[in-house]
């Protein structure tokens, strides 16, 4: 499993990008991806919509099963990653670059881990 150190974490398993201009960037991480196998469908919402922290803004469908997706901050969606909708499977071969949304007009947040600790809560999910 790959945690990168520049990003930060939620125990719903997204990982969050500072991008130092007061949007950040959203996606799932590696251990997320893994669990929930070959991704085959996105569901993605608008720009301009409004995201809350800790409430689902996405969905992404498995061979497995549909699963949501939650935002890690309060804000408005500035941008999409429109390349998911085509090719989900991105998701699964580079978790850290397929990213879902960009946020701005940041409000609020969820409780952040940094690398160490996401990856000690993903082995205690795992077992």
């Amino acid at each position: 499993m790959n945690f990168p150190k520049e990003l930060k974490y939620v125990k719903s398993h997204e990982w969050v990008k500072d991008e130092g201009d007061g949007t950040v960037t959203i996606g799932i991480t590696d251990f997320a991806q893994d669990a929930l196998g070959d991704l085959v469908f996105v569901n993605l919402p608008e720009v301009g919509d409004e995201v809350t922290a800790g409430e689902s803004f996405a969905d992404v469908e498995s061979v497995k099963a549909v699963s949501d997706v939650f935002s890690p901050v309060t804000g408005i969606i500035k941008e999409i990653n429109e390349e998911l909708l085509d090719s989900p499977e991105m998701i699964n071969s580079d978790p850290y670059g397929a990213w879902f949304i960009r946020v701005e007009q940041i409000t609020d947040h969820e409780e952040f881990l940094d690398a160490e600790e996401y990856e000690a809560f993903a082995e205690s999910e795992a077992e």
